[in-house]
């Protein structure tokens, strides 16, 4: 197909939970059991090309007509874990995302008006019929959000190269995750003021509380490693950097947790300044 060998995934990380299929109510969970089963499931990069397609239409189409029943899978300690990939769900939020995010003449160039109506009345019925509804993913286009990083070690970093390209992760156990944040919370609570960093991790640390506790967490570099030099995927240590502010915070130390904390931005401002370079 000529779409899947043209079209690259957009330069997107992705924060995903993985749940056990004894947290899915019947009949979803022998969806689930049966589709874990498939030896061709599609990929991260399925996904986005299926995305785009629709937005390559005429008109464009922001809000998928039916809800995928795609989903990826992982195998955790011999439990099957499954991360639902609620395309249409994700794509409605995206959506609302956008008008804060763009320009009104850009935002109207790209979607029209009456598109946009339509997808906001659509997702304001399917609210009424679903309104305990949440995503396993979140995405972020062009940077990994700083309160991502705090729900992981150093240790569970992944990276590894690969004929089409290289793969970054962090995987952990969603004890861990939840354990982390309230850790974190309680050290920046103790140092700062309430602020985007401290309310950021707070809608984390809610989002995870949604999920069986016997889930996996995982962080996804995604398309950022196509916007990043292979040398510096190679040496990101951003999770060990996050780590060491928080610790040097809880110290007093607020020098050391400044310098970490400036290595971590100066990192992430120059993958984002790439979006601007032709």
């Amino acid at each position: 197909m000529a779409l899947a060998s043209s079209v690259k995934v957009p330069y997107m990380a992705y924060l995903r939970v993985y749940e056990p299929l004894a947290a899915f109510p019947e009949p979803e969970r022998s969806h689930w059991a049966r589709y874990a089963k498939r030896e061709d499931t599609p990929t991260a990069q399925d996904e986005q090309r299926r995305a785009l397609a629709d937005l390559l239409a005429t008109p464009p189409v922001p809000v998928p007509v039916h809800e995928s029943a795609d989903a990826f899978v992982a195998v955790v300690d011999e439990v099957t874990c499954v991360c639902p990939w609620r395309t249409r769900l994700r794509g409605w939020q995206a959506l609302e995302e956008l008008t804060e995010l763009l320009p009104a003449s850009v935002l109207d160039a790209a979607l029209p008006p009456v598109v946009r109506l339509q997808a906001a009345t659509d997702y304001e019925r399917w609210r009424e019929r679903n309104p305990d509804a949440r995503p396993w993913i979140r995405g972020a286009t062009w940077h990994v959000p700083v309160r991502w990083f705090v729900l992981f070690d150093d240790d569970e970093r992944e990276y590894a190269k690969s004929d089409q390209a290289p793969v970054m992760r962090y995987r952990t156990p969603m004890v861990q995750a939840r354990r982390r944040v309230a850790r974190a919370l309680r050290t920046l609570r103790d140092a700062l003021e309430e602020g985007p960093l401290i309310e950021g991790l707070v809608d984390v640390g809610r989002w995870l509380e949604e999920f069986h506790p016997r889930s996996l967490v995982e962080l996804d570099y995604g398309g950022l490693v196509h916007a990043v030099p292979e040398g510096q995927l190679a040496e990101d240590r951003s999770a060990a950097e996050v780590a060491e502010g928080l610790a040097a915070l809880r110290d007093g130390d607020g020098e050391r947790a400044g310098v970490a904390y400036e290595k971590l931005s100066q990192r992430w401002r120059a993958v984002r300044e790439r979006q601007f370079s032709s």
